[in-house]
């Protein structure tokens, strides 16, 4: 699966150890930054990580800033983005299997390591399961004329 991935100085530690996950496991990762733990702006990053996704470069992405909350925002700000800030695998599994997510956001400062890996690989391997859920689905993307 191609992935993008995007953090601000806060996840940079984070995104750098899922992207050698993602590596491991066959996937290719489109990394659009940052590129080190000096300060930046999450939302320059967030952008760039959507992008990819409604430009169809990529399949999904993976954002990462301090808590995931900035984020989750930013990525949510876009019609036909379906962001999920997960804390477990639970969440990822749910967040694919009934929401259809096409975007992963992570808290670098909030799990470990190896949970987050845990979580990546949930949310990459949960298919969704559509039928009711698509219906739900349809109703949200009604939400874009609404102003």
């Amino acid at each position: 699966m191609k992935i993008a991935i995007a953090s601000d100085h806060a996840g940079y530690f984070l995104k750098e150890k899922i992207k050698d996950f993602l590596a491991k496991e066959g996937h290719e990762v489109v990394d659009v930054g940052c590129y080190s733990h000096v300060a930046v702006d999450y939302p320059e990053y967030g952008v760039k990580g959507v992008e990819k996704v409604l430009q169809g470069e990529v399949e999904r992405a993976i954002l990462i800033c301090g808590t995931g909350i900035g984020m989750s925002i930013v990525a949510n700000r876009f019609f036909g983005i379906r962001a999920a800030l997960c804390h477990e695998p639970f969440s990822a599994k749910m967040a694919r299997l009934h929401n259809d997510a096409n975007v992963l956001v992570l808290g670098g400062r909030m799990i470990g390591d190896g949970m987050a890996v845990e979580i990546v690989k949930t949310f990459l391997e949960t298919p969704f399961e559509g039928g009711r859920h698509e219906r739900r689905l349809e109703l949200i993307e009604k939400l874009k004329n609404l102003r």
